[in-house]
């Protein structure tokens, strides 16, 4: 239902706040007519400032709607925020993520928070990848989903050799084996290519890889969260960003 609406939910003053700062325009806003404070009912009237409909409920029917543990006393739906492949073509962002059959909502969240936190130019889903505008993966994003670009992509096949068409060398992050991610360039264009949390990347994409990374371990671990990793890989690529900026103690790699 979401893509065929091309809508989805956000619930929280926090997600709200979030999509009003980036101008993104809700369909409607529903408030809790107990719960709701200050805070909400503010929202609220910035967005029905932008010709949105606001909806005061009975107290508990927000509640018995969501999927949160802890209901919120807000929420809104808003349109899709994902932007088509073709728009990376130009400018060509520095670093990206590409997130191949990365499954756990939470994880793909925060690899979405942790790629706009560091100005990283723009998340990929590959079909076949969780929804990154599943609720929990919006909360896990903690609002960044409106913050970054972000693409709901076709295959990995097709996503990655059209990175390569563009220029892009397209690592694959892996336990081990690669080479170590304080070594590898990323001077140029850069895909960071994201496996699935159980399996890793499949070896039929051995043919779309330009290299592996990987980040070391001591020897008793096993691997990292794919979420931490993309943390450590997109502000090792922040970090890099800066030191060619002198001055810029804020800045991220360009996009």
């Amino acid at each position: 239902m979401r893509w065929e609406e091309r809508r989805f939910v956000v619930q929280g003053p926090k997600l709200l706040g979030e999509a009003l700062n980036a101008g993104v325009v809700p369909d409607a806003v529903y408030l809790d007519a107990a719960g709701s404070n200050h805070t909400c009912r503010t929202l609220a009237e910035r967005a029905r400032d932008h010709g949105t409909e606001v909806f005061e409920l009975a107290a508990g029917v927000l509640a018995r709607a969501s999927d949160e543990v802890n209901p919120q006393p807000v929420a809104a739906v808003v349109p899709m925020v994902d932007v088509p492949l073709v728009s990376l073509a130009e400018p060509i962002p520095s670093v990206l993520l590409v997130c191949v059959a990365v499954q756990d909502p939470g994880n793909a969240g925060t690899v979405v928070r942790s790629a706009a936190a560091s100005g990283v130019g723009a998340v990929i889903f590959c079909a076949g990848a969780v929804d990154i505008f599943n609720p929990k993966a919006v909360r896990a994003s903690a609002g960044a989903v409106f913050h970054v670009p972000i693409v709901a992509g076709p295959g990995p096949a097709e996503v990655l050799g059209q990175l390569g068409d563009w220029g892009f060398t397209r690592l694959a992050t892996v336990a081990r084996g690669g080479r170590d991610y304080a070594t590898v360039d990323l001077g140029s264009p850069t895909a960071l290519v994201l496996g699935s949390e159980t399996h890793g990347l499949p070896d039929s994409l051995t043919d779309r890889l330009d290299g592996r990374v990987t980040i070391p371990m001591a020897s008793s671990s096993e691997s990292l969260n794919v979420a931490m990793a993309a943390t450590i890989l997109c502000f090792e690529a922040a970090r890099r960003g800066r030191a060619d900026r002198p001055g810029e103690a804020g800045a991220g790699p360009p996009r």
